[in-house]
């Protein structure tokens, strides 16, 4: 089968979007499948084109037997509205025009969000070339905007593209049951056409080790308690909230320290929290290549995987949970909903309530009391990364995407 799966974000983008549809694709080839990608220079999320990378009209490379092409948009930092807004529909139009002015074509097309305007591309040229195409809902759009009032313009247009976009598509991949049952009551959409593959983790690249030595010491954090979080520094990750903390904590217990791997929105803004406020008990890093992002991990007693108090992020399950699972990290967990279920349920680690400062304290030092009895959480971080192995949920996405393509070829056919 020929896939072609069009994405802002791929390798060697480290965020989650990237290296979730990266994984899903490498194993399809594996498989057998012919995959295509067409993405745009990677940038994310400083807006910075990578090392070896051009912002070119058009750019070819195999990636681990994955064709990806590569076209230009315009690139901004992954903050602010206006730029990002330019950002996103200047890579519909480029992979939209590319697209088009190809002769040979597919057998199916999948277009993923966050970034919610590929589906223009996707639907366009599905119509266009008569091939079914499929919409992977990684976030809820526009309900996932935090910023926007459901009573404006602007969201209930956004709202009538989403649900434009459920009606044309063959299928609809979503990460979460709490997605895939928003999607059902409140847009009418058919239950078998909806397919559940949640998000997952890469068990070669993550995977339990001991902490690395070298770098423990190099960062002066040798004795030390360590919280950590790896990934982007984003307005919905409450990065805030939880500095905000860390003084407090700091004056009850100087061997609980926080490790902060990233870069993004609020980048800088920590940065300048850390600095008036004379944090000492943080360490903040920027973004570290893919395959190193498990030696920082390591130095984990605990991983922490915060977002802000909202009720979008009910139903938003984490990326981080499944990563740190499978390094047997116990997680310290600021999102209720599905989230907090699966947390739960398996024994994984503790729940703070989000944004909830006396409650995150304590959460805090809880856990370091408990430090000697963190192996109770092994079970249950062994469960759910084994649950959620990636290349298991890549097979689950194949298999409905044929599924998807076959009946709907079968419709089109008696047509």
């Amino acid at each position: 089968m020929k896939i072609l799966f069009i994405t802002d974000n791929f390798v060697p983008e480290v965020n989650a979007p990237a290296s979730r549809t990266y994984d899903h694709c490498k194993r399809w080839v594996e498989m057998g499948e012919d995959v295509t990608v067409v993405t745009c220079a990677p940038n994310f999320p400083l807006g910075k084109v990578y090392k070896g990378y051009k912002n070119r009209i058009y750019q070819r490379e195999i990636v681990s037997g994955i064709k990806v092409i590569r076209v230009w948009s315009f690139i901004s930092a992954n903050s602010g509205k206006l730029k990002r807004i330019i950002d996103f529909l200047s890579f519909t139009f480029s992979s939209f025009i590319y697209l088009f002015l190809r002769k040979k074509f597919y057998d199916v097309i999948i277009a993923t969000s966050p970034q919610f305007f590929t589906g223009f591309a996707a639907m366009g040229i599905a119509r266009i070339k008569r091939v079914p195409w499929i919409f992977e809902v990684r976030d809820l759009w526009p309900e996932g905007i935090i910023f926007l009032k459901k009573d404006s313009g602007v969201y209930k247009l956004l709202e009538l593209i989403e649900k434009k976009y459920y009606k044309s598509s063959a299928g609809i991949v979503t990460v979460t049951q709490s997605f895939k049952n928003n999607i059902e009551r409140r847009c009418n959409v058919c239950e078998k056409k909806i397919c559940v593959v949640y998000n997952g983790s890469n068990r070669n690249l993550f995977n339990e080790k001991p902490k690395n030595a070298e770098l423990l010491k190099s960062l002066n954090l040798s004795g030390k308690f360590i919280i950590g979080y790896a990934g982007t520094l984003g307005i919905s990750h409450s990065l805030d909230f939880i500095l905000s903390c860390l003084n407090v904590i700091y004056s009850m217990n100087e061997k609980i320290h926080f490790l902060f791997i990233g870069s993004g929105a609020v980048e800088q803004k920590m940065k300048m929290m850390a600095e008036e406020y004379e944090i000492k008990n943080m360490t903040l890093l920027s973004s570290v290549p893919k395959e190193n992002v498990s030696d920082f991990i390591s130095l984990f007693d605990v991983g922490l995987v915060p977002l802000k108090k909202c009720d979008a992020y009910l139903k938003v399950i984490p990326s981080k949970i499944f990563e740190l699972a499978a390094m047997r990290k116990p997680i310290l967990l600021g999102v209720n909903g599905e989230a907090r279920t699966i947390l739960e349920e398996n024994n994984a680690g503790v729940y703070y309530e989000p944004e909830n400062r006396e409650d995150f304290i304590f959460k805090v030092n809880s856990l370091y009391s408990n430090r000697d009895n963190l192996q109770k959480y092994i079970p249950g971080l062994d469960y759910i990364s084994e649950s959620f192995d990636r290349n298991l949920l890549a097979e689950r996405m194949l298999f409905f995407i044929k599924k998807t393509v076959n009946e709907d070829s079968s419709i089109r056919y008696k047509e």
